[in-house]
């Protein structure tokens, strides 16, 4: 057995013995030894194989696997640029807390710096993002070697999810592999100076056990005025219940990725933005994990005047890092915020959710908050719904009325629109429990249309990809650089506005699709067959007028909020 063959095979068996399911591979020669291994893998039912032509692709696809499941994915690709088109991703999952293995392939040491084809320096590629690094020796027909690639293994699954001391998030495995790089034929093809077996009973070399450190009690009030903010959540976070027995005891504003979402205030983002919005201010925040999508949360954030505390295990110091105003991380005692502050909360937000539905009912207002809001009502129980960034998740928080009975992703570690379709294609595969959804702009489509493309022999998931199409980058118009007095540099610097036809499109790459002219016609649309894969539900809409339309919404549920006695 060539050395490479061999190496390989033991990362493989460790990988599935560390409870590794699924792997996303990208094809290349370099990582050759990994390919055959994990083809055996899957053909013998220890792990389900997903291959990609894109890293980029793979990268997120192995994001969204491991975003849905709470468990380590690893992607494995070549050397060069291939490694580096995995950064995305890697960022991504450093910031989202997600534990993405980013396996790359390397020529040996030896070859770095001396004009080897396709050869790059791949230790540090990834800068400060993973939580390890871990790069392996080539190697070697010698015994006594599989001891410390078994051992890499076991402590890169331990660190990407958290369990060794540090938050979860990605880990990089580079690994050197000399030639020759294909199995061997033929008699003794299979002989190694040692037994290749690992631990008696399939177990891990190395178990890491979960961390369960006690923390300290926060050194809140529990009867002042408190808001409860709810923001997304590390993939491996304990998944709290909707909320503590009895219920939070204070108002709760959250973000659709957020556990607390389903019992969260419909239009806390709207109310923290009103003029009348110091009625409601509270003297101190309870933050359950990270909140980015709203302004007048960040400013309430910021506010001095205003004690914020933050729960443990929802942050990540190490990672996206916290709001500079945090005063302290630790279990918050029950809360039993004034009955009459809280009664204010769920007055305001019952007067403005019904100012909301009014203007959202009018086919003048926003589509993209109208598609939000009928898109979240019409899901099925049990379903799946991956938010696009940009304005997708910010339609849902603004304009959907929360609910239980969906669980919501999105890429809120950085925020880019990148890889999108992987994503969603990757917690599809990992959902399992029910149908999936994704709303998407079309920019976010076009950014990553190889997520659509499947190889026959790969498995697909039925994903309904909805995108709310109007021809351009519709949240900058919402922006400063939106403005009247930018327009004239506006429409192709921040606009982009494109001519592509998505059924043409879809066509070619044997996806699914429908079009949706009318928002009554969205329901039968989402109706999907089993076994049916990806469709592309396209919802055509415009960009004119969309910086008004969201003036006039914000402007009107302002005027109902303070209309109120």
């Amino acid at each position: 057995m060539h050395p490479s063959t061999a190496q390989a095979e033991v990362l493989v068996d460790e990988l599935t013995r560390c409870g590794v399911t699924d792997v996303v591979l990208c094809p290349g020669s370099r990582n050759a030894p990994l390919s055959f291994a994990l083809h055996r893998a899957d053909a013998a039912r220890r792990l389900r194989l997903h291959v990609r032509i894109d890293e980029r692709t793979g990268g997120f696809l192995a994001l969204g696997l491991a975003l849905r499941s709470g468990w380590p994915v690893p992607v494995v690709c070549t050397s060069g640029t291939a490694a580096a088109n995995l950064h995305p991703a890697v960022l991504e999952a450093s910031y989202a807390g997600v534990p993405l293995l980013a396996l790359t392939a390397d020529r040996p040491p030896e070859l770095v710096g001396t004009g080897a084809n396709q050869t790059v320096v791949q230790t540090g590629l990834y800068a400060g993002a993973p939580r390890l690094e871990i790069s392996l020796g080539v190697a070697r027909r010698d015994a006594g070697q599989q001891d410390g690639w078994r051992a890499a293994v076991s402590r890169a699954v331990g660190v990407a999810l958290g369990r060794a001391g540090m938050p979860p998030g990605p880990v990089h495995v580079n690994l050197p592999f000399a030639e020759p790089l294909v199995p061997e034929v033929g008699p003794g093809a299979g002989d190694w100076p040692e037994p290749l077996s690992g631990r008696q009973g399939n177990a891990p070399w190395t178990t890491y056990p979960p961390s369960g450190q006690p923390t300290a009690r926060l050194p809140l009030d529990p009867a002042a005025p408190t808001l409860v903010l709810g923001g997304a959540l590390s993939a491996t976070s304990a998944r709290p219940p909707d909320a503590p027995p009895g219920g939070w005891g204070a108002p709760v504003v959250a973000e659709p990725s957020s556990p607390l979402w389903p019992g969260a205030l419909r239009t806390g983002p709207w109310l923290l933005d009103s003029p009348r919005a110091d009625e409601l201010r509270p003297t101190q925040v309870l933050l359950h994990g990270r909140p980015t999508l709203h302004r007048s949360v960040a400013r309430l954030l910021a506010d001095e005047t205003v004690a914020v505390y933050a729960v443990a295990g929802t942050v990540d110091p190490a990672g996206a890092g916290l709001p500079r105003s945090v005063r302290a991380i630790g279990t918050p005692p029950p809360l039993r915020a004034p009955a009459d502050w809280t009664a204010r909360w769920a007055d305001a937000d019952a007067t403005a959710s019904v100012a909301l539905d009014k203007v959202l009912a009018e086919p003048s207002a926003p589509m993209g908050l109208r598609l939000a809001a009928a898109l979240v009502e019409a899901l099925p129980p049990g379903a799946l719904l991956t938010l696009g960034s940009s304005n997708p998740v910010r339609d849902v928080s603004l304009a959907a009325r929360p609910r239980a009975g969906l669980t919501v992703l999105a890429n809120r570690g950085v925020a880019g629109i990148d890889g999108t379709v992987s994503t969603s294609t990757g917690a599809a595969l990992a959902h399992g429990s029910g149908p999936s959804y994704a709303l998407l702009g079309d920019l976010t489509l076009l950014h990553d249309t190889t997520g659509l493309l499947l190889g026959p022999a790969e498995p697909r998931p039925d994903l309904s990809l909805v995108v709310l199409n109007d021809a351009g980058g519709g949240v900058f118009s919402l922006l400063e650089q939106g403005g009247a007095e930018y327009s004239a540099s506006f429409e192709r610097v921040f606009g982009t506005p494109h001519q592509v036809w998505l059924e043409g499109l879809c066509a070619g790459m044997e996806v699914g699709y429908q079009k949706v002219r009318e928002l009554s016609e969205l329901a039968p649309a989402l109706a999907t067959e089993r076994g049916r894969g990806i469709q592309v539900i396209e919802v055509p809409a415009t960009r004119e007028g969309l910086r008004d339309g969201h003036a006039a919404l914000r402007a009107t549920v302002q005027c109902a909020f303070g209309a109120r006695e």
